[in-house]
């Protein structure tokens, strides 16, 4: 029997979701925008495997609302702070993830802030576009270097360390901080203190979990030199935004790169961080090429194909099983 698929978007990039349809039942969510918890629910029963994005709130209502027939929670993202893992586990649900697919994407994005906030390039943009180009000075736009600076790393996985690659190519020195302590040639491990202490440009790297929410807070922003730049691709809730708009705003660090927010999607109420003149703000788009969407979608339909043909998931998200607790057929 040809057993049900939840897909949490009408339309997803590539041709993972043809073929998923060749050999499942696809039942997508056919809105606009994010889907509200109760839209899911209503979609899921029955469902053997939900295929969601990694801002969707996969919680236990949800599985319990997909019932027993459920095996296998797929996300077409990197981050999983959106899963309620112990919930998922509980079930005998199998959690993945795309890691791998979105890595040197995403650390191409991270560079592209770096350089922009460093340089202050979004703010002569602006003043560019806005007429204000008009007789040339030496003092406009003066913003700090790249080459040369200390790069911190904080998260040395797959993405920190693509960053750091990129980082050599610039000349920078490079140190990371990581709980495992993976040392390699590109970096020196140090702890988080020093890492603060030395960098010029703080790069965060790491998933949002309950031990990195707000690691980086009021204190650790104290911490960092006056002329260092933080840079976020990983998840809004690593930083405590407030605490990062204050030291903006007094001259406690020099700049902030953003592609992520404690509150995403946004619409038209902006965060406080978007819009000032030592900030360059994305919306989220770190994967956001056509191949590595395409790749993400398709390794999570390979997942979600694989374990409801009742073998190992390819990518289980750390501590998830690779394989339901019941073996399912299609």
């Amino acid at each position: 029997m040809t057993q049900r698929v939840l897909i949490t978007r009408p339309a997803l990039p590539g041709g993972g979701l043809d073929r998923l349809a060749g050999r499942a039942e696809p039942v997508r969510w056919d809105g606009s925008g994010r889907p509200e918890p109760a839209e899911l629910r209503a979609l899921a029963p029955g469902a053997a495997g939900i295929l969601c994005l990694g801002n969707d709130r996969v919680d236990a209502a949800l599985l319990d609302a997909a019932g027993p027939s459920l095996k296998v929670v797929a996300l077409a993202s990197m981050g999983f702070d959106g899963v309620d893992r112990e919930a998922a586990a509980e079930r005998g649900v199998v959690v993945t993830h795309t890691p791998g697919v979105l890595a040197e994407t995403t650390a191409d994005l991270t560079f592209a802030l770096v350089l922009m906030a460093r340089r202050r390039l979004g703010a002569a943009g602006d003043a560019l576009t806005a007429g204000r180009w008009d007789v040339p000075r030496m003092g406009d736009h003066l913003g700090l270097d790249v080459y040369g600076a200390t790069l911190g790393i904080v998260g040395y996985g797959q993405i920190g360390r693509a960053v750091a690659r990129r980082a050599h190519g610039f000349g920078m020195r490079v140190l990371h901080h990581t709980r495992s302590g993976r040392e390699d040639a590109l970096s020196t491990p140090v702890d988080l203190p020093t890492l603060l202490a030395e960098s010029d440009v703080v790069s965060l790297n790491v998933p949002l979990t309950p031990e990195t929410r707000h690691l980086i807070g009021a204190a650790e922003l104290a911490a960092m030199k006056p002329t260092a730049t933080l840079v976020n691709t990983a998840r809004g809730g690593v930083v405590d935004e407030d605490a990062l708009l204050r030291a903006l705003r007094d001259g406690t660090i020099h700049s902030a790169g953003l592609d992520v927010f404690e509150r995403e999607p946004m619409g038209a109420e902006l965060s406080p961080l978007v819009g000032e003149p030592n900030v360059v703000a994305l919306p989220h788009v770190g994967s956001a090429t056509e191949a590595t969407r395409a790749a993400m979608v398709d390794l999570a339909v390979d997942n979600i194909l694989d374990v409801l043909a009742g073998g190992p998931a390819r990518t289980p998200l750390p501590g998830s099983s690779a394989s339901p607790s019941a073996p399912s057929h299609i």
